[in-house]
């Protein structure tokens, strides 16, 4: 069975999911921006969520976990939650 380990960062506009992610891309840790801007109580972890498998996390966040590359940072991902970047962290299928 799959499994991945994924970070995030959610925020309630595509907008500053978007900025984020250019923050990012331009050098700005993921966890640091995680821990101070993400509305999910795993921000005290630098966004991480640990690992899990397929069917444990909503629909569009498993189709981009279990789908994009790992160690790049993917979104804005639009949930009934909000907006999130995702980077899978590792995966084993």
């Amino acid at each position: 069975m799959s499994k991945a380990s994924a970070r995030h960062i959610l925020v309630s506009t595509e907008a500053q999911c978007s900025e984020l992610k250019q923050q990012i891309e331009n050098g700005a840790d993921f966890a640091a921006l995680a821990q101070q801007h993400s509305s999910c109580p795993s921000k005290a972890q630098g966004g991480d969520l640990g690992e899990f498998g397929p069917g444990q996390m909503v629909p569009e966040f498993d189709k981009v976990v279990f789908s994009a590359p790992v160690n790049e940072v993917q979104g804005p991902v639009k949930t009934q939650f909000g907006y999130h970047l995702l980077e899978v962290t590792q995966r084993t299928d």
